[in-house]
C-alpha cells in the first residue's frame, strides 16, 4: 500500500481511540443529584454558546467560500475547489472544538466524583478526558489533510514538480485557511466569554463579598465554569487544530518545490514526510498516554501529578525522535535541493531533532516562569505583601523577563534547523515539534476539566478533601496550560517563517520576482511597522472586550447580591442564566472586530501596496506577535499561580499568609489582570500570525499578477543580480536565501 493511503489511516486510528476513551469516561459514575444538576447547567450553557458562535461563523464561512470560489475560478493557477477545501477545514476545526466541549462537560463531574476516591482516580478521569480531545484534534487534522491531498491529487492528476502539484498544494491552503479562521474566532470568542465571567466572579465574589471561588452563592460561578469549557477547551481545540494543519501544510508547500533524485515516491517524498510524521506522532502519543499514572498512595502533592504528565510528554517526544530517524531514512532520498540549497536526509532528521529540542526547552522555560515554588512566582508573592500595585509591577516584569530565554532558544532553533536542511529544515523542525500535539493537547485539556471539577465540588458542598485533590490537579493544570501556550507560540514562529518562505515562492512562480525583503525601501519599512502594530491593536481589542464584558458582569452580580433576598445566607437562589447570557452576548459581538482585522489587514496591504510590502508587514507582525504572546501568556500564568499559592499558605518575611489576607487580595487583583492576558489575547497571538501568513499565501498568485508590471518588478525569466547596498546583500546570496 502506498504511503499516500496510509496517512489518512493514522487519522482513523486516532478517532477510534477517541471513541474508546470517550466511552470509558461516559461509563464513570457522575456523582449525586446535586453534582449532576450543576454539571447539566454547565453543559447546557457551553452548548448554547457554541451554537450561537457557530451560527455567526456559518455566515462568515459561506461568504468567504463564495469569494474564494470566485478567485479560484478566475485565476488560472488556482481552482474553485479551494472554496470547498476552505469549508471542509472550517467544519473540521469546529468539530474539533465540539469534541473537546462534549467530553469536557462529561469528564468534569466524573473527575469531581473520582476525587472522592483518590487523587490517582481523579487524574485518570481528567487526563482521559483530555486525551479524547488531543487524539480527536490530531485525528481530524491528519484525516483531513491526508484525505484531501489524496482526493485533490487524483482530481488534478498531479505528479511531482508539475503545475498540477502546485495547484493541488495551493488548493490545500484553503483547508488551512478555514481551520485557522475558525480557530481565531473560537479562541477570541471563547477567551472573552471565560474571562468576562471569571473576572466578574472574582471581583465581586472573592474580593468584595469575601466568599470562596466557585461558591454557589455567586451568580457568575456557572458562567465561570462554562467559560472554562468554551475558552480553554473548545477554543484551544480549534486553536491547536489550526496550528497542526498550518505547520504540516507549510512544510508540504516547501516540499513541493524541493527537487530530488532517486525518490522512491515519485518525487513526492518531501511533501509526504510531514504528513507521515504527523500521523505516526498520533500513534506515539497514544502510547505516551499509558505513561501518565500515579500510585494510589501518591499523597496530596503536585509534584507526583506533574511528574506523571511529564512522563507521558517525554515518552512521546523520545519515541518521536527514534521513529523519526527510520521514517526519514525510509521516505527521503539521500540528497535534495530547494532554491539552490542542497541538503541531505540526515540534515532533515537533524532539523526534526532541533524542533523537538526547541519545543522541550520552551516548555521547560515556561514551566519555570509560571510554576509554583519557582523564583518568578515567589517574587510576585513577595511583592503582594506591599499591595496591589507592587503585585502588578512584579507580574509585568516577570512577563517581560520571560521573553529572553525563549527568544534565544527560538533564534537558535531557526539558525540550527536552517543549517541542517535550509528552509525545508525550518519547516520540518516545526512539524517535528508539532508531532506530539495529541499528547500536548491531552495534557493541556486536563487542566480545565480539573478546574471545572473543583467548581462542581465546591458548589455541591463535597468534603474539603475532595476540593484539595481537585485543586492539586488545577494547580498543575495552570502550569501545563502555560507550557502548552509557550509550545504553541514557538511552533507558530517556525511555521510563520516557513509560510513566509512559501509565500515568496508562490509570488516568484507567478511572473513577479521578489529577492528577499529590502527594508531600505520606504514602503516596505512602513509595512514592517504597520505589521508590528497589528498584535498590539488586536490585544487591545481583546483585552478591552474582556474589561467591558466584565463590567457588565460585575454590575449584574452586585445587583443580585443587593436585590435577591437570602442569597448570602444560602436560602435565595442566584439567577445564573443572567450571567451566562451576558458572557455569551459579549463574546459573540466582540470577537468579530479582532477577527476581521486579522483577515482583512493582509488583504488591504497586499492589494494596495503589493507583495513586497506585504512581506514586510508579515515580518513585523510575526516578530511582534511572538513577543506579545510570550509576554502575556507567562505573566498571566505566573499571576495565577501566585494567587493559588496562598491556598496552602505562603511565608513572606517570616510570616505565613493564607486566603483572605491582604497579600492574597493583592494576588487576586494580579490574577484578574492576568486572566485576559493568558486566556484571551496571549494565546490568540499564535493564530493571528499564522492566519495572516496563510491569507497572504492564498492571495499570492493574484497579487503577483496584479502587481506584475511595475518598475519594481522583473520577469521571472530574468537572471537574478547580486547588489550590495551599504554592505548588505539584497539578492540571492545565502543570507537572503533564508528570507526566501
Amino acid at each position: 500500500m502506498s504511503i499516500v493511503y496510509i496517512i489518512p489511516l493514522f487519522g482513523l486510528i486516532a478517532l477510534l481511540f477517541t471513541a474508546i476513551q470517550s466511552a470509558w469516561v461516559s461509563r464513570q459514575e457522575a456523582g449525586n443529584e446535586r453534582m449532576t444538576e450543576i454539571a447539566k447547567h454547565i453543559a447546557e450553557g457551553a452548548m448554547a454558546f457554541l451554537k450561537a458562535e457557530y451560527k455567526i461563523l456559518t455566515y462568515f464561512v459561506i461568504i468567504a467560500a463564495l469569494l474564494l470560489g470566485y478567485m479560484g475560478y478566475s485565476h488560472h493557477n488556482s481552482d474553485w475547489t479551494i472554496a470547498l477545501a476552505f469549508v471542509i477545514g472550517a467544519i473540521f476545526s469546529a468539530t474539533a472544538g465540539f469534541i473537546g466541549m462534549k467530553i469536557a462537560t462529561k469528564a468534569n463531574v466524573r473527575t469531581a466524583h473520582a476525587a472522592r476516591t483518590s487523587l490517582a482516580k481523579a487524574l485518570k478521569v481528567s487526563f482521559t478526558g483530555g486525551s479524547v480531545m488531543g487524539m480527536g484534534v490530531a485525528g481530524l487534522a491528519v484525516l483531513g489533510l491526508g484525505g484531501l491531498f489524496l482526493i485533490l491529487k487524483s482530481y488534478f492528476g498531479a505528479e511531482a514538480n508539475t503545475a498540477e502539484m502546485i495547484k493541488t498544494i495551493e488548493v490545500l491552503t484553503g483547508f488551512s485557511l478555514g481551520a485557522e479562521s475558525i480557530a481565531l474566532f473560537a479562541r477570541v470568542g471563547g477567551g472573552i466569554y471565560t474571562k468576562a465571567a471569571d473576572v466578574g466572579a472574582d471581583l465581586v465574589g472573592k474580593v468584595e463579598a469575601g466568599i470562596p471561588e466557585d461558591d454557589p452563592r455567586n451568580p457568575a460561578t456557572i458562567a465561570d465554569n462554562v467559560g472554562d469549557n468554551v475558552g480553554d477547551v473548545a477554543g484551544m481545540g480549534a486553536d491547536l487544530f489550526g496550528s497542526y494543519v498550518a505547520t504540516v501544510l507549510a512544510t508540504m508547500v516547501l516540499g513541493a518545490e524541493t527537487s530530488s533524485s532517486n525518490d522512491n515516491f515519485g518525487g513526492l517524498a518531501p511533501v509526504l514526510l510531514p504528513m507521515f510524521i504527523a500521523g505516526i506522532g498520533i500513534v506515539l502519543s497514544i502510547i505516551g498516554t499509558f505513561f501518565v499514572r500515579i500510585g494510589e498512595n501518591a499523597g496530596l502533592n503536585t509534584s507526583a501529578v506533574q511528574r506523571a504528565l511529564n512522563m507521558g510528554n517525554w515518552g512521546s517526544i523520545i519515541l518521536t525522535a527514534i521513529v523519526g530517524y527510520f521514517a526519514v531514512n525510509w521516505i527521503l532520498p539521500e540528497t535534495m535541493t530547494l532554491r539552490g540549497h542542497e541538503f541531505t536526509r540526515n540534515g532533515v532528521f537533524g532539523a526534526i531533532i532541533v524542533g523537538l529540542v526547541v519545543g522541550t526547552l520552551m516548555s521547560i522555560i515556561t514551566e519555570y516562569y509560571t510554576a509554583m515554588g519557582k523564583r518568578p512566582v515567589q517574587s510576585i508573592i513577595r511583592q503582594s505583601s506591599t499591595g496591589h500595585a507592587t503585585n502588578i509591577i512584579g507580574g509585568l516584569a516577570i512577563g517581560m523577563e520571560s521573553t529572553l530565554l525563549p527568544i534565544i532558544v527560538l533564534a537558535a532553533g531557526i539558525y540550527g534547523s536552517f543549517a541542517c536542511a535550509g528552509l525545508y529544515g525550518v519547516a520540518i523542525a516545526a512539524a517535528g515539534m508539532m508531532a506530539t500535539t495529541a499528547m500536548q493537547l491531552a495534557i493541556d485539556a486536563f487542566g480545565p476539566i480539573a478546574d471545572n471539577a473543583g467548581g462542581i465540588a465546591e458548589m455541591s458542598e463535597l468534603p474539603k478533601e475532595v476540593r484539595e485533590k481537585t485543586d492539586i490537579l488545577d494547580a498543575v493544570g495552570n502550569t501545563t496550560a502555560a507550557t502548552g501556550k509557550g509550545f504553541a507560540i514557538a511552533s507558530a514562529a517556525l511555521t510563520a517563517l516557513a509560510l513566509f518562505a512559501a509565500y515568496v515562492g508562490v509570488v516568484n512562480s507567478n511572473h513577479y520576482r521578489m529577492d528577499g525583503i529590502n527594508i531600505y525601501k520606504a514602503d516596505v519599512l512602513a509595512g514592517l511597522f504597520i505589521g508590528a502594530m497589528i498584535p498590539f491593536i488586536f490585544s487591545s481589542l481583546a483585552i478591552r472586550a474582556v474589561g467591558q464584558a466584565a463590567m457588565s458582569m460585575v454590575e449584574e452580580v452586585r445587583r443580585q447580591f443587593r436585590t435577591i433576598p437570602g442569597i448570602m445566607e444560602g436560602t435565595g437562589k442566584p439567577e445564573y442564566d443572567k450571567c451566562v447570557a451576558i458572557s455569551t452576548e459579549a463574546s459573540i459581538k466582540k470577537m468579530l472586530l479582532p477577527g476581521a482585522i486579522a483577515i482583512t489587514s493582509p488583504l488591504i496591504i497586499g492589494f494596495v501596496f503589493g507583495p513586497e510590502v506585504l512581506g514586510g508587514f508579515l515580518a513585523g507582525a510575526t516578530v511582534s506577535g511572538v513577543l506579545m504572546g510570550m509576554f502575556q501568556n507567562n505573566a498571566g500564568g505566573a499571576w495565577d499561580n501566585a494567587k493559588k499559592s496562598f491556598e496552602k499558605g505562603v511565608e513572606i518575611n517570616g510570616e505565613v499568609f493564607y486566603k483572605k489576607s491582604d497579600p492574597h487580595k493583592a494576588s487576586v487583583t494580579g490574577d484578574t489582570v492576568g486572566d485576559p492576558f493568558k486566556d484571551t489575547s496571549g494565546p490568540s497571538m499564535n493564530i493571528l500570525i499564522k492566519l495572516m501568513s496563510i491569507v497572504s499565501l492564498v492571495i499570492a498568485p493574484t497579487l503577483a499578477e496584479l502587481h506584475g508590471n511595475g518598475a519594481a518588478m522583473v520577469k521571472k525569466e530574468r537572471p537574478v543580480k547580486v547588489e550590495q547596498t551599504a554592505g548588505v546583500t539584497t539578492a540571492s546570496t545565502k543570507a537572503t536565501a533564508m528570507l526566501r
